[in-house]
């Protein structure tokens, strides 16, 4: 069994605290407070918000003056500044108001602009996928997470994010699908970008693209899958994922596999 530190036990007993409530507004969506903000399909809870603030106090409390960057509250700057949490309180909000139970917390610890702790938790499955730089990826506490070994396109399952109503970029994303889709085995749009991260991490997924993403939505997946062996970039095929809000996650060989048709679509 794997024990994870005590920087990464903070981590994992905020997401866990905040996702108490979570889970029971799941239960009662028709409790829930739903406000719309920016397009209709952008919703924000009051179940994110509490999740939100859960995560903040606790975060706080466990290492005063970190940065902390959310979705919800934009930055915070904090006294110290080395160290910056960045914090998803609700990945995949569209499924969890429509009682479909792929979503999760986020958080990740940056250091010196360096991912170095990761958490990804969904409540409802219990899985609570972990990572400390240089120090692997795991499951829960049984499993160490290992990227897919599959290098054929044609054997390959992928996931994706189709741009939502308000959102740019359909057209990009059609010629992108189409380079994609007839060449694998399948693709798959689940909805929640933290998710496809752990799962490329877990091996359930050989890859994951999409445009037009946050910092909050990628930053704990990026250490998830490099950690778990294999390869982040932006779909340029450069390091800047958080600055562009890009990205390709597959395995080592799958990687240049797929980049080289996602830039085929341009």
């Amino acid at each position: 069994m794997t024990t994870p530190s005590a920087l990464l036990n903070v981590m994992i007993d905020a997401a866990r605290k905040a996702a108490k409530g979570l889970v029971r507004d799941f239960g009662e969506l028709s409790e829930l407070q739903v406000s719309r903000k920016g397009s209709a399909s952008d919703f924000v809870t009051a179940a994110d918000l509490k999740a939100e603030q859960t995560l903040f106090e606790l975060l706080n409390k466990a290492r005063p003056g970190y940065s902390f960057l959310a979705e919800e509250r934009g930055l915070i700057e904090g006294t110290d500044k080395t160290h910056r949490w960045i914090v998803d309180p609700l990945d995949g909000t569209t499924n969890f108001i429509h009682a479909i139970p792929h979503f999760a917390i986020n958080i990740a610890l940056e250091r010196e602009g360096t991912v170095v702790a990761a958490v990804t938790f969904n409540p409802v499955a219990n899985e609570l996928f972990w990572a400390e730089k240089g120090k692997g990826a795991f499951l829960n506490n049984e499993k160490r997470l290992r990227v897919a070994a599959r290098t054929r396109l044609d054997d390959a399952v992928l996931a994706t994010g189709i741009p939502f109503l308000g959102k740019p970029g359909h057209a990009p994303f059609l010629k992108e699908l189409h380079q994609i889709s007839q060449r694998v085995a399948g693709v798959r749009r689940f909805g929640a970008a933290a998710l496809d991260m752990a799962w490329v991490a877990a091996g359930r997924f050989d890859g994951f693209w999409e445009r037009g993403l946050n910092p909050w939505d990628l930053a704990a997946g990026m250490l998830l899958v490099t950690e778990a062996g294999g390869k982040v970039t932006n779909l340029e095929g450069e390091d800047d994922v958080l600055g562009t809000g890009t990205v390709l996650a597959a395995n080592l060989e799958m990687h240049p596999l797929v980049l080289e048709k996602l830039k085929a679509a341009g």
